[in-house]
């Protein structure tokens, strides 16, 4: 009868050390459900990021006279919208869209710090008519555009940072 209630104390350690054992593999689900919010939410601001780069280089191929008139160059946010319902010079239809991509930035990408759009035409002997814009290709220059925003809980050497960092996309391309 003595053997039969040590059987009972043993069970309920094998409970507990079971009840352990899931007890760290909880916590450890539970960790990479974090992680993987957070790397979801970094994947979605790039994508964001891409997406706003993208927006505004096709603007600027429309409107190719203001590429090569430099009315695209500059920091963002601008100031102002330029309403274009009845029509717009080139320079018009600049100031529009470059108040249509920093309200885009503020909204899509809150944590933008800046962003900078620089055109250059260096290399191209001349500057094209208004009869040959309307040929392609028309821009023979290249344009660089950086945006930097913030980043929460970027995963830095395998480690987590709790902190922000600065994250920059930079793009060359051609209008």
């Amino acid at each position: 009868m003595q053997h039969a209630s040590r059987q009972r104390g043993i069970t309920l350690i094998e409970v507990l050390i079971a009840l352990l054992i899931f007890s760290i593999g909880l916590m450890g689900v539970a960790g990479l459900l974090v992680m993987s919010a957070r790397s979801v939410h970094t994947a979605y601001l790039r994508t964001q990021v891409t997406f706003l780069a993208q927006s505004m280089a096709d603007r600027m191929s429309a409107n190719v006279i203001g590429v090569w008139k430099g009315y695209y160059n500059g920091s963002y946010p601008s100031s102002g919208v330029q309403r274009c319902a009845q029509g717009c010079t080139p320079q018009q239809l600049a100031e529009h869209d470059k108040g249509l991509w920093s309200s885009q930035l503020a909204t899509f990408l809150p944590s933008a710090t800046k962003a900078k759009i620089s055109c250059s035409a260096a290399g191209v002997s001349y500057t094209p008519t208004p009869d040959q814009v309307a040929l392609r290709p028309s821009y023979g220059g290249s344009c660089d555009m950086t945006i930097t925003w913030m980043e929460r809980g970027v995963t830095v050497d395998g480690a987590s940072a709790e902190g922000q960092s600065l994250q920059t996309f930079a793009w060359e391309f051609q209008p």
